[in-house]
Order: structure tokens, then sequence, then C-alpha cells
């Protein structure tokens, strides 16, 4: 459509270096993006009209804009100035330059739909629906002098009706629209004219419909058509063709190769190819974008995203696009759901690269974004993007916007963590990835103890669509012990999240039974729903990558669980509350469902099932499991019909029940509670891609469909396998969920305090801190009123956990001994003078505890502390060396940081 562009492109291919393999770029400042993308997502400040913006153009540091608009203002509002269907723009500002055009008619709208440069950008060409540029006569065709921002009297071409696109060689300007004749003489949507003089060529590729687009080819053989039209020159060719840039013969014909209700909004030309922009109306259409290859004019590849495509820009190796994209499911991205305006991908395939900046559709019709650019100033490139959006990344911002090569502000979003543990010495700390709209390569460091140096650091991509879960396992836990964790996320350029929520969890002395077997019989998906934050269902299989996302707050830690222990439940509202997998894919001959749930409700509703969106209810839905009104258990395959089990008992007792559904080879079988409840010889399902769903989604034409689609009850333990369980393994993993769990109970200092040789007549007891050093002498004194064993269990382990405050240097790398007080005292009494006898032997110590407010925590010896269970445990911490160690005590605002005793219980 615009000659410039496909020149610049050239020019910025011949300057690229290598780079070591990071990708193209001409500002060195771009490498703090992810490579290939080369602008931020963050907006500049820019003018903005009052109107829509249909086309852009740029040299020598200008930007040019034209549309249907009568005003530009600043940024943030006010100051308005007259701006009649024309503006140029600063590229490194945004603001206004001293170039001012009016394109107006005597009667009905004006507007300029196409703006194109000269090779040498001496001469700025511009087509819409106009009369006059700034009081001289004109016919929807204009050349304007750069350098003076004049009319070119010289160029006076005759068009009869509107010009939507423009493309310039050194000598010929090639122009499609609407018209049906220039200069009085027949030329049908598609002339050419003289560059300097605006006479009439001999070029015809008359078309039966609008022409929308132009572009020549880089050897400037050859001109490419897009439009609405289904014929060139008599011949079939809907919506594309290639035609001789001198005779306007028709060169390639593409019959058939676009749907007939789709036409070609925008053609971009590289030095490999070319590229169009594709818009469609009702069903069947195709909206998304094709490459066709240099020579030869053969598809490259074909995006079939749906949302109607307006423009695309070719950039070092990028193909930028401007659309309302809303279902890319077909290319296996994200699923038909939101709009998203702006989207990158490399100019050899279809995949969708880390950059999303986003707008609104906008006024007028709705699209959003319509046309984009490159300028250049001072070395920095800008994306400049013009349309009918109204905002920009959900700032107000009408019609223009802008993204720079550097200076990338934009940190990623906030890790949402969590911890699990389910044998000693190994912690699972895992997050939902975070999303960067220009970075999708992204620095995790992960947090423990409150520690300011990170204990590991992890990276991982993610994209807006594609957020898979991210997981570190720590080896460096004791057990019985408690941790916290917390993580950050960083791009390229530096900028770095917020610390996460921070993440607790208490190292099992003993295998957890049950989530050891599901994990060991191979589950790829395992909800537990432990999670304290929402949006986050965090995925607790070996694998570890497949995270749920909690749609309209179900309620989380539901009590108590379906499993023996600490686990929790998560309940659902049978009404809008659900959970979808953030991850797309498809699911093999073989696989098991497994859940728990507890219902009371009368309404039916589906537990756990795989269908083909996200966030809304999918149009493929199936491998599913749901209860009827009546409170029976269905599972569900497709096959092109439906094929069902379900159980002749109901199970809406309010009880928690263990429900397993398998596919294989074998058939279908459904379990319940541990025994078969049903099977069916069927062996296939529908094929497609998707996400598992937990607490509701589509049910319709099923067999006793329930009132209700979405679950109102709790799920507890969702897993899903890859194969087929056995009935012995289903039944195994029903009698674990009963055995007796380990417990763990936290206690906090009922009383402390601290006694100092250097004031022996004070006494502590309301400080916010405790202290300890041998040499001159501190020395804290700690008690907690314990519990009794619960019944049938004893204690399994027993640690002690203190929090450094944030005095500077309180830390101590000597070693601190914990050990019993054999003299009685108080927190109101206690001073030096009166400080109680210390025993013997220590119960346990801490080898040096680093400078840095971090939670500490040490091993006790079990049976000591076991033999104080039911009364009062006396506890000191001392040391013989000469540094001092400075800690929270109780009355500290810190609580988190407080002393605090973990018990744990469990079968002897």
């Amino acid at each position: 459509m615009r000659r410039s562009r496909g020149l610049a492109l050239s020019l910025a291919l011949s300057l690229t270096g290598t780079g070591a393999g990071l990708g193209i770029a001409l500002a060195p400042q771009a490498a703090a993006l992810t490579p290939p993308v080369a602008f931020t997502a963050d907006a500049l400040s820019t003018w903005q009209p009052n109107g829509v913006v249909w086309a852009l153009a740029e040299a020598g540091g200008q930007v040019f804009a034209g549309g249907t608009f009568s005003t530009v203002r600043p940024p943030a509002g006010g100051g308005e100035q007259q701006a009649v269907n024309f503006v140029a723009l600063d590229a490194a500002t945004g603001a206004p330059t001293s170039c001012k055009l009016s394109f107006t008619i005597a009667s009905g709208t004006a507007t300029v739909r196409a703006l194109a440069l000269s090779p040498d950008k001496s001469t700025l060409y511009a087509g819409g629906y106009f009369g006059a540029v700034n009081g001289t006569a004109v016919s929807s065709l204009a050349a304007i002098d750069v350098a003076s921002c004049t009319v070119k009297t010289s160029f006076r071409p005759a068009f009869a009706a509107t010009v939507r696109a423009l493309a310039v060689t050194g000598d010929t300007v090639y122009a499609g629209g609407d018209f049906l004749t220039v200069a009085g003489q027949p030329r049908q949507r598609f002339a050419a004219v003289g560059a300097t003089d605006g006479a009439l060529k001999p070029f015809t590729a008359d078309a039966d419909e609008p022409g929308r687009a132009v572009e020549v080819t880089p050897d400037g053989e050859n001109v490419v058509l897009g439009g609405d039209f289904f014929t060139v020159n008599g011949t079939n060719s809907h919506a594309l063709a290639v035609v001789d840039a001198t005779s306007g013969a028709l060169t390639k014909a593409y019959p058939g190769f676009i749907e007939t209700n789709s036409v070609v909004k925008d053609i971009a030309t590289d030095a490999t190819g070319f590229y169009t922009a594709n818009e469609g109306t009702g069903g069947g259409v195709f909206d998304g974008r094709i490459a066709l290859d240099l020579p030869g004019f053969g598809q490259r590849w074909r995006d079939t995203c749906l949302g109607a495509t307006q423009a695309v820009l070719p950039y070092q190796n990028v193909l930028y696009s401007a659309s309302h994209a809303h279902d890319c499911a077909a290319m296996g991205e994200f699923p038909d759901g939101q709009r998203h305006h702006l989207l990158a991908q490399p100019t050899t395939g279809t995949g969708k690269l880390g950059w999303a900046p986003d707008t609104n559709d906008g006024i007028g019709e709705g699209i959003g974004p319509r046309v984009m650019t490159v300028g250049s100033k001072n070395g920095v490139q800008y994306l400049w993007v013009g349309g009918e959006f109204t905002t920009v990344n959900g700032a107000a911002q009408q019609g223009l916007t802008r993204f720079a090569s550097t200076g990338d502000t934009g940190a990623p979003t906030v890790p949402v963590a969590s911890a699990a543990s389910f044998r000693p010495g190994e912690v699972q700390v895992r997050w939902r990835s975070s999303l960067d709209l220009d970075d999708s390569a992204l620095t995790y460091r992960i947090y423990r103890n409150g520690a300011a140096t990170p204990i590991a650091t992890v990276t991982a991509d993610s994209l807006f669509f594609k957020r898979p879960q991210v997981s570190w396992t720590d080896t460096t836990v004791a057990a019985g012990q408690s941790y916290t964790y917390r993580v950050t996320a960083t791009d390229a350029a530096g900028n770095t999240s917020a610390l996460s929520a921070t993440a607790s969890v208490t190292v099992p002395t003993g295998t957890e039974s049950y989530p050891s077997q599901v994990r060991a019989d191979g589950a790829q998906l395992y909800w537990r729903y432990d999670d304290a934050i929402l949006p986050y269902a965090a995925d607790s299989s070996a694998g570890g990558n497949q995270n749920g996302v909690h749609m309209n707050a179900p309620a989380l830690r539901q009590t108590p669980g379906a499993v023996s222990g600490a686990s929790t439940a998560i309940g659902f509202n049978g009404t809008d509350s659900r959970i979808y997998a953030d991850k797309r894919q498809t699911v093999g001959s073989a696989y098991t469902v497994e859940t728990w749930f507890r219902t009371n409700t009368t309404r039916g509703g589906k537990l756990f099932g795989f269908g083909s969106n996200q966030d809304r209810g999918s149009y493929q839905y199936d491998k599913h499991i749901y209860m009827t009104n009546d409170g029976r258990v269905v599972f569900g395959a497709y096959t092109g019909v439906t094929r069902t089990i379900t159980t002749g008992g109901a199970y809406n007792d309010n009880q928690w029940h263990h429900v397993v559904a398998t596919q294989g080879p074998g058939g279908m079988t459904l379990y319940v509670d541990g025994v078969q409840r049903g099977t069916l010889a069927v062996t296939t399902h529908e094929n497609y891609s998707g996400y598992w769903h937990a607490g509701g989604d589509s049910l319709g034409g099923w067999p006793d469909r329930p009132t209700s689609e979405m679950w109102a009850g709790q799920l507890d333990e969702s897993a899903v396998y890859p194969t087929v369980l056995s009935a012995a393994q289903v039944q195994n993993h029903y009698a674990l969920a009963t055995a007796p769990a380990d417990s763990v109970v936290q206690v906090t200092a009922a009383e402390d305090t601290y006694a100092n040789a250097g004031a022996p007549a004070t006494n502590y007891g309301t400080s916010s801190s405790l202290a300890v050093r041998g040499t001159s002498f501190y020395a804290s004194y700690l008690r907690f009123d314990l519990p009794a064993a619960p019944a049938g269990t004893v204690l399994k382990s027993a640690t002690l956990s203190v929090k450094t405050s944030t005095t500077s240097g309180a830390g101590t790398t000597d070693t601190v001994s914990v050990v019993p007080v054999t003299g009685s005292w108080s927190e109101s009494g206690t001073t030096y003078n009166n400080r109680p006898a210390l025993g013997g032997p220590a119960l346990g110590a801490y080898p040096g505890i680093p400078d840095g407010s971090a939670v500490h925590t040490a091993a006790l010896t079990t049976g000591s502390v076991a033999g104080a269970l039911g009364g009062s445990l006396a506890l000191a911490l001392s040391s013989s060396g000469t540094d001092a160690l400075w800690l929270w005590s109780s009355e500290a605002q810190a609580g988190a940081g407080t002393p605090q005793l973990t018990l744990t219980f469990g079968a002897p």
C-alpha cells in the first residue's frame, strides 16, 4: 500500500548485523527487549485527533497522519489545534510540527485515506476524498512538497471517487479505490499516473469491486493488488492479484485462494515476499494474514486467526499487525474471547511473539487500529499506530499512539506463587509465569525466609495467552521445618516486579502417601486446591506446568478436605465460579480423570472436563464428569454422538466421594469410591485442542442434562493422567485418602524477653526485640504452652523459628544454642540480676545467622520437646561469642517473625 515501507525495510535489512544471534536491531537499545521484537509495548505521549486516522507516512523525523478529523489535542487534553483531516507530528515528541495542511471538499465529508512518499521522501502523496488542499483545487489525489509543506500544482490527476490506497516508485504513482474513471478515461478501481505531472498512464488493471491495497514488488516489475474485487481484467481473482507494473496485465491470479466473504485490506512487501491483511464478514471467513514468497508469489504461510486484520507491517524480520483478533484457536494459540488489537509474529511463520500492547475497538466501525508505520529520529525508531481506538493499554488515547525501540519501562506482572512439600528434604516452589507485553523471556528470583539474596534464579518464557506454571525444587530443606518463599520477575531491561505474596510450607517428616502416589502414578495435571491466593490453582504434578486460573473467585481453602491431613478443598457457587487450565493441549487416546467431590445440590453440574475454550462456554466439550439433578454421576465422551456411563445411585449426600473416569484401548470405565460403576466399549473421543475445566463448562446436548452446567459444591485433589489407571490403582488412591496423615501445629511464644548485663536491673518484657550474645552478655528466654499429642499420634518433629530484625548487623557469625531453662522466670519480671539458670544439653542450634531480616529455623531434639507436651516448655537462646544477634519478639508488629514452635504429629 505504501511503497516507502518496502524501501525503508530493504535499507534496514542492508544495515543489519549478526548481533550474536540475538535478532535484528538497528537501535542497540532494543536489545533490552526479547528478540526479535524491536519495540517496547509502552505507549509514548502523543497528540491525538478527534476522529479516525486512516493513513500514516514518515519522512525526515516527521510522521504524517491523515484521516477523518478536524482537530488535534495534547495527550492530557485541552489546547486543541485545528487539523482538518491531516496533521504532521514530530516522530520523537509526538507533538505537531509547523507543517499545516487542510483537506476539504465543497459538499460531503472530506477524508484522507492513503499517504505514500516518493523513494527520496521529498514528495508526499495523499489520496482520499477531497477537492482542495489549503484552498488549492485537487481531485482526491494530491502531491505535497515535504520541505515546504505546500501543494505541487503541477501534479493534477483527476480521480472521480475515493482513493483508498497508494504506492509510489520513482516515476509512477499507483492508486486503488472506488473510482471508475481517471482524467475522464476508464480506469476501474486501479490506475497509475506520472509521479511528476499526474498524467494518466496506460496501466490498466480493471476490477469489479473497490481496491483497498496496492504494493509494488521490490524489483519494481509487478504490482500486488488487494481489495473487494472478484475479477481483474475479466479474470477470476478474488481479493488478491499480481499485475505487470507497466501494462497492468495479470501476472498471477488467485481464484478460490481467499474466501468469497473476505477481502484484502492492506498489503506490505519486504525483500522476501509480501503480506496481506484480510477482513471477513459472516461465517466461515478468513480474517488473518498471508505471507507469499518472492519470486513466484506462492503461499509461505497462512495465519487463520479470526478478528479482521486491517494493517500489516514487516520490520526487521517481524510482521506487526493491527486487527481485533479474538480467536486464534486454529493456530494452536488463544481461544475465542477477548480481542487483541496489536500482534507480532516472525515473517517466517505464524507463531505469535511476546509483543502485545492493546487498544480498544473505539468509535466509528469499532475496528480499533487501522494503519502502522515506522518513523525514526535521533537514532531511535518509533512504531506509529493510527485508527479509531480511544484507549491504549487501558489509558485514554484517541486515534494515534506510538512505541519506541528503546526505553522499556514496563515491569512484568507480579508472580502468583505457592509452595508444597510431599516428602522430607524437598519443597516444590511454583508460580504462574508473569506477563510482560514486550518480553516473553523473563528471569525469576526465588527468596527464602525473607532473605535479601535469592536462593535460586530461573528463566522461563510466557505470552499473554500462554502463561505456564514455572517450578523450582528446593532440596536444602529440613524435615519438620517451616519455610516461606517469595518470587520476583525481571525483564530483559531490568524492570522487576514486586515480590509475590508469601508462600508458606512445612516440610513433612515422612512421605505424604496420597499426593506422592498420585505423582508416582504419572499425573500430568494435579490441582490440590491448597492455594491461599486468587486467581491461581497450582499444579502439584511432577511436571508442574499445568496450572489453572480461577474465574469469579471460587471459595479457597475449604475444610475439611477429602484427604486426611492439612490439605484443603475448593468451593464453587453453581453460578459462575470455576477454573480453567492455562495450557492448551490435545488429549491422547488414553487418559484418566480423577477428582473428589462433595455436594447436596439438586441442580447437577459439571465437575471436571475438557473443553475448547477458557473463560467462556466451550463449543466443543467431552471427556467430562457431570452430575444429574438427582445426584447420579455421568462420565461422557463424544464420538460424533454422545457416549455415557451413568451411576445407578445418587451421590449428592454432602459427603466426600471419589470419582475416576478412564478411557483407552479397553474402552470407558467409571469408578466411584473405589468401586467400578460401569463400562462402555468406546475407545475414541472428539479430537480437538482445548483446556481442562473444574467447576463447570458447556453441557448442551448431553443426556440427562442438569439444570445447571456449573457445579455447586466442593472439589478436591483433581488429577488428569495420560494413561488408564488400573482398578488396583484406583482402589489404592481411595484407600490412601482415608489413612491417617501427619498433622502440624504451630505455637507462638506465650512469653519472651531478654537479659542484658549492661543494664542488669532493666526488664525488657515489652520490647519488640530479643538479643543474644556471649560477651557482654545477652540471653533471650522463650516460653511455649504446648498442646497434648492428638489421640493415636506421637510427636515426630519440632522446630523453632525466629526472625532477625531489620536493625543493621542484626545477624551473627557465632553459633546460637537453644537450651532448656531450669529456673523460674516471667516476661514482666526477668532482669539480668534475677535471670533463670540455663540447663543442658542443647536441644538445637543455629550455626550462625546472616544479616538481613529473615526467618531462620532450627530442629529441636524431639524427645526433649515431647516430654513437655500438654504443659509448658521454657527455652533460652545463648551464645559464647561476641557478635550480637537481634531478633523480633512476640511484641513486634512483624507478626510472622515472632518466635514459633512447629510441632508435627503422626502415627507411632
